[in-house]
C-alpha cells in the first residue's frame, strides 16, 4: 500500500512538471507573436491608403505633420519656399522751381561798433564798423528797433509769396559789421539784397522816402550798377504808390560800406525821415508798416517781371 501510495505521489508530481512546462512554452509563442506588426484595428478599410484625417488636403505632397517648415525665409536665402514681391520704382516728380532768394537786413543793432573798417575790397579808408542808428524824435523809437519791425513783416510777405528769405538779423542783439553784412548776401547768392533804414536830417521839414545803390563808376562793383540802380527805382515807386508819401530818388553814392561789399543787386531803402514829426509818428503805426512793407515787396516783386 506505501509503494503504491509513492507511485501516486511520483505521478502527481510528474503532471505538475508537464503543465509547468506547457504554459512556459505559451508565453515564449506569446513573446514571439508580439514581435510580428499587425495593422491597426482602427485602420480604414479599403483597396488605396488613405490620406490621415489631420493631414491637409491638395494636389500637392504635404510636409509630414512633424517636420517644421520653413516660415520666415528670407528672400534672398537660397531654397526659401517664398518668392520677393517686387519692389515698384516711384514715378519720378518734377522738382518746384525754387523762388528766388531775398536776403533782408534790418539796418543797424542795439549797440554800435565804432571799430574800423575799409568802406571797400582792399580800400584805404575806413569807417566805423556799424552804428545804433537814429531814433524818433517825437517818438522816441529807436531805428535799429523799427527796421526789424518792418523786416520781419517784409520777410512774411515774401515767403507768402512764394520767395525765398534769410534775415541778417533777427534779433537787437547782434555785432554785425556792413561788410559783414553784406557777405551773409553774397554767400548765400542773394538774387537781391534789401537793405531796411530810416533817414534823420537836421531840417525837421524834410520828408519822404528814398532808397540808395552805387554809383555806374563804383571801384567795387560797378558791373552791379544797372541791376542794384533798376532795384532801387522798382522799390521806392511801389513804396512811395503804397504809402502816398512823398518820392524823392535814388540817391547814387560810393560811400556806403554795406553796398560797396556787396557782389549782388542791393538797396538801401530809407522808409522815412524820423526827425520830421508826421512820417515819425506815422512809422510808428501798425498800419503804416504794413503799408512799407507791402509797398517793398511790390517793388521786388516789379523788379523781377521787367
Amino acid at each position: 500500500m506505501r509503494r503504491e501510495h509513492k507511485c501516486r505521489n511520483v505521478a502527481f508530481v510528474m503532471m505538475i512538471a508537464v503543465l509547468v512546462a506547457g504554459l512556459s512554452g505559451c508565453g515564449a509563442a506569446n513573446d514571439r507573436q508580439s514581435d510580428i506588426k499587425v495593422p491597426a484595428t482602427n485602420a480604414p478599410t479599403g483597396d488605396k491608403q488613405t490620406t490621415p484625417t489631420n493631414a491637409p488636403t491638395g494636389d500637392n505632397q504635404t510636409t509630414p505633420t512633424n517636420t517644421p517648415a520653413v516660415t520666415n525665409a528670407p528672400t534672398d536665402t537660397p531654397g526659401a519656399t517664398s518668392t520677393p514681391t517686387p519692389t515698384v520704382a516711384p514715378t519720378p516728380t518734377e522738382e518746384p522751381e525754387l523762388g528766388k532768394l531775398v536776403v533782408i537786413d534790418a539796418g543797424h543793432q542795439r549797440k554800435g561798433n565804432n571799430e574800423k573798417e575799409p568802406d571797400g575790397p582792399g580800400s584805404t579808408t575806413l569807417k566805423a564798423k556799424v552804428s545804433s542808428g537814429t531814433k524818433g524824435h517825437f517818438t522816441g523809437i529807436a531805428e535799429y528797433e523799427l527796421n526789424l519791425i518792418v523786416a520781419k513783416k517784409l520777410e512774411t510777405i515774401l515767403r507768402e509769396r512764394g520767395y525765398r528769405v534769410i534775415m541778417v538779423r533777427d534779433t537787437h542783439d547782434v555785432d554785425l559789421s556792413n561788410s559783414e553784412r553784406a557777405e551773409i548776401a553774397n554767400k548765400a547768392g542773394a538774387d537781391v539784397f534789401i537793405r531796411i533804414h530810416a533817414n534823420a536830417h537836421d531840417n525837421s521839414d524834410v520828408h519822404g522816402a528814398e532808397t540808395l545803390c552805387q554809383t555806374k563808376n563804383n571801384p567795387y562793383n560797378a558791373d552791379l550798377y544797372a541791376k542794384s540802380r533798376r532795384l532801387s527805382e522798382t522799390v521806392l515807386n511801389a513804396l512811395c504808390a503804397e504809402c502816398g508819401c512823398k518820392k524823392r530818388s535814388v540817391v547814387e553814392t560810393d560811400t556806403m560800406s554795406g553796398i560797396n561789399w556787396c557782389r549782388v543787386p542791393v538797396t538801401i531803402v530809407e522808409m522815412g525821415f524820423m526827425t520830421n514829426e508826421t512820417e515819425d509818428r506815422l512809422m510808428a503805426t501798425e498800419e503804416y508798416r504794413n503799408k512799407l512793407a507791402k509797398g517793398i515787396a511790390d517793388g521786388i516783386d516789379a523788379y523781377f517781371a521787367d
